[in-house]
């Protein structure tokens, strides 16, 4: 139970003395101090006591300060008055929390005073409607934007995607407005178009996040992460091999939006092309030299805490070497092929698992979009059925979505049969468990995932789907 003291004045004191009749539900007990008639409310409720005197004069206002109020709310129409009452309160009182309302630029150095500026308040409510424009809490924790409700658009990179999947580093999604319902989030949740996320994290944080949700293709490798990380071992990996993964690393950097392209060296041999790689170094493209530590996956975990990395350029035999430590750490792999970057035609998507091929679809477009390939998803019908399935309608949606062409070729022949000597594609594939745990019995299978490895010569992007 705690007695509050309001200093009223004017209509608006008025408007606020009968938001708090009808709203407020505690046990408060309110003294109002009034010196219009105007400024009263119709109704009166039966807490509240009603003082009519003048709060500027500091002989009437002293006696009525020493009721120990937990709070004081200053509401009148005219500066003079709203300085004169607060100084009174200070004289007497230098604890209590004052909370002022503001008309006029009002400045005082007074970690126990609340100001709440009027025309601030106002605004910030008009700029809340505007369409693409962040709406932050303003009476909720710190009011300095660290509480933020963002509207998914359909076109977004965070459309269908997991929650564990999005790197939150200074940030967290708390809950999920979806269809009028609050959804608590989970790992395992899937964000739907037109969700509307409400976020806790550091204010500057949250506007880029608003940014990148907003934006619609061209995006990846967020929500991952933000940059390209590339790995060399110059001493197991063959000069030629380095040369290779250098270059489409940074190809593919210029080509898609990362900010910027971390490139670790481990044991280093100081040769020609070495100094050529530590040349690269820029404003962009980040090049260190580990001098101590020998292995790669332990120096990887190192750098992916340290830094906001969405995507891991490796070679096949790095891959295939350590792909049980890739796919713990939930980040795509980019495993480079024979071909060549910049010889790379088409986007194929061989999955038959709908719930996979969605968890994948958004960054499918994204990437494919900002390599400018042609996609093309192969339904493939070992039973010989002709009907349109669940994935191709799902596809087929995307592609008035995105308003890009999505070529369907379904047959019931094996795809890998025609794709398996092609240099010139990149593989989206779904990395789970299955592509993980794919054995030399997997040959026998039908299962695409199971025998991405067929694929081997191709540039293939593993994108994570267990959580």
């Amino acid at each position: 139970m705690k007695r509050i003291l309001i200093i009223a004045d004017g209509i608006l004191a008025k408007h606020f003395l009968e938001r708090v009749m009808i709203g407020d539900t505690s046990d408060n007990f309110y003294d109002v101090v009034y010196y219009r008639d105007k400024t009263l409310p119709e109704r009166k409720a039966e807490d509240f006591t009603f003082l009519k005197f003048d709060p500027t004069s500091f002989e009437k206002l002293y006696p009525l300060l020493n009721r120990n109020y937990y709070q004081v709310m200053i509401v009148v129409s005219k500066r003079i008055d709203a300085t004169a009452t607060y100084q009174n309160i200070r004289e007497v009182d230098k604890e209590v929390q004052i909370v002022l309302m503001d008309r006029w630029d009002l400045e005082y150095q007074d970690s126990r005073l609340v100001i709440l500026n009027s025309k601030n308040v106002l605004s910030s409510r008009f700029v809340d409607y505007l369409p693409d424009v962040p709406v932050v809490a303003q009476n909720v924790g710190l009011g300095a934007g660290e509480i933020m409700e963002i509207r998914v658009p359909i076109g977004s990179s965070y459309v269908y995607r997991h929650i564990a999947s999005i790197q939150q580093k200074k940030w967290r999604i708390s809950a999920i407005y979806r269809a009028n319902s609050l959804i608590l989030p989970r790992p395992t949740l899937m964000i739907q178009p037109n969700d509307v996320l409400l976020t806790i994290g550091d204010p500057n944080v949250l506007q880029s996040v608003y940014k990148s949700i907003k934006k619609e293709l061209g995006q990846f490798p967020a929500p991952f992460g933000s940059s390209l990380y590339c790995m060399i071992d110059m001493l197991s990996m063959h000069p030629k091999d380095i040369k290779k993964i250098v270059n489409d690393a940074l190809l593919l950097h210029a080509k898609i939006n990362s900010i910027r392209l971390h490139i670790k060296i481990i044991n280093p041999t100081f040769s020609e092309l070495f100094e050529q790689i530590k040349g690269y170094d820029s404003k962009y493209i980040n090049v260190k030299v580990d001098y101590f530590n020998t292995k790669a996956m332990k120096v990887i975990k190192e750098d992916l805490k340290d830094s906001d990395i969405g995507l891991v350029i490796t070679t096949n035999e790095f891959f295939t070497n350590h792909m049980k430590a890739l796919f713990n750490i939930r980040i795509p792999i980019f495993k480079i092929g024979e071909g060549g970057f910049s010889n790379i035609k088409d986007s194929v998507i061989l999955t038959a698992n709908k719930d996979e091929i969605e968890k994948e679809s958004s960054v499918i477009f994204d990437l494919s979009n900002q390599l400018e390939l042609d996609i093309k998803l192969y339904n493939f019908n070992p039973d010989g059925l002709n009907s349109k399935n669940e994935i191709v309608e799902h596809f087929e949606n995307l592609s008035k979505l995105f308003a890009k062409e999505v070529e369907i070729i379904s047959e019931d022949k094996n795809p890998l049969l025609e794709l398996k000597n092609r240099k010139d594609i990149l593989q989206f594939v779904p990395f789970n468990s299955k592509v993980v745990e794919s054995n030399i019995l997997a040959i026998f299978s039908t299962d695409m995932e199971k025998l991405y490895f067929k694929l081997s010569k191709a540039y293939q992007l593993f994108i994570p789907t267990a959580i």
